[in-house]
């Protein structure tokens, strides 16, 4: 854990404490040498950031800020199911949802900020597959949401 912790220190970022689930389920599943994350919003000690919508009352640059909290928020719950070794893991598919006004086209550009959050955590590791979806609405008003599948290699 520590090739991690340190590489997000170095760009000023932190690896978070898991946030409870927001629901009936468990923030990661295993089957076989698969980890499926639940979806992660951009909450830190219990508060949301980036309440809104992406294209109206955020900018392009709020939401990758949203999906990077998203993606740190994910990487604790892959430390609960790695048992902090996080060598022995590697990034699969990344899908990320951003509420989002309806001529905004952006979205791969918001995801983006989880993307480059595994990617620095996890080097070569951290890359992934991809899906970046518009949507309506998420949980509690977030404007991106996260989910993620990574590999036990």
């Amino acid at each position: 854990m520590t090739s991690v912790v340190e590489r997000l220190e170095a760009a000023g970022l932190r690896l978070p404490q898991p946030n409870p689930p927001n629901g009936v389920y468990v923030p990661f599943t295993r089957a076989g040498s698969l980890v499926f994350l639940a979806g992660a919003t951009p909450m830190r000690d219990g508060e949301l950031l980036f309440p809104g919508t992406v294209g109206a009352s955020l900018s392009l640059e709020d939401g990758k800020q949203a999906a990077a909290v998203c993606a740190l928020n994910l990487l604790a719950n892959l430390g609960l199911a790695c048992d902090s070794d996080f060598g022995r893991v590697r990034a699969v598919k990344v899908n990320g949802y951003v509420r989002c006004s309806p001529d905004f086209t952006q979205q791969p550009r918001v995801i983006d900020g989880a993307s480059e959050i595994f990617r620095l955590a996890l080097g070569e590791r951290g890359d992934h597959a991809r899906a970046a979806v518009g949507v309506l609405c998420l949980p509690r008003g977030a404007c991106v949401e996260v989910e993620a599948i990574f590999e036990m290699i």
